[in-house]
């Protein structure tokens, strides 16, 4: 009997894609807390509602596709990044505190770490 590796879509997530659809839930637990935690200038109260809302809305499509393996992760990938870009005016902005900028680096390296692990394909061995 030889094994064949075959792509099933409708298969449940492997562990590195809940692992990755996990890491997006703490990146959107972090952004929802940005709200709470500014102090109205790192980061700006817009952009901290913007990352709130970027979080809630997040945290609905995790859960979502952790429930529902067949649920597309596409928009979730999607606001990640948006949000990761929301990060990115603390390299340029001045007077930035260093702490802010190392977040925001984390941030962006971390939703690149989720988005990677998250679009890994579907195998089951098939029998042949």
């Amino acid at each position: 009997m030889t094994h064949t590796f075959k792509e099933d879509p409708m298969n449940h997530r492997t562990p590195t894609q809940r692992a990755g659809l996990l890491l997006f839930g703490l990146l959107s637990l972090g952004d929802m807390a940005t709200l709470a935690l500014t102090d109205g200038e790192t980061p700006p109260y817009p952009v901290a509602a913007l990352a709130a809302a970027l979080g809630a809305l997040s945290i609905y499509l995790v859960v979502r596709a952790l429930h529902h393996p067949a649920y597309p992760v596409r928009l979730l990938v999607g606001l990640r990044i948006l949000s990761a870009v929301t990060a990115l005016p603390a390299f340029v902005v001045s007077d930035v505190p260093v702490a802010a900028k190392a977040v925001a680096g984390a941030v962006v390296v971390l939703t690149v770490v989720g988005v990677l692990l998250t679009s890994r394909g579907r195998t089951t061995v098939v029998a042949a």
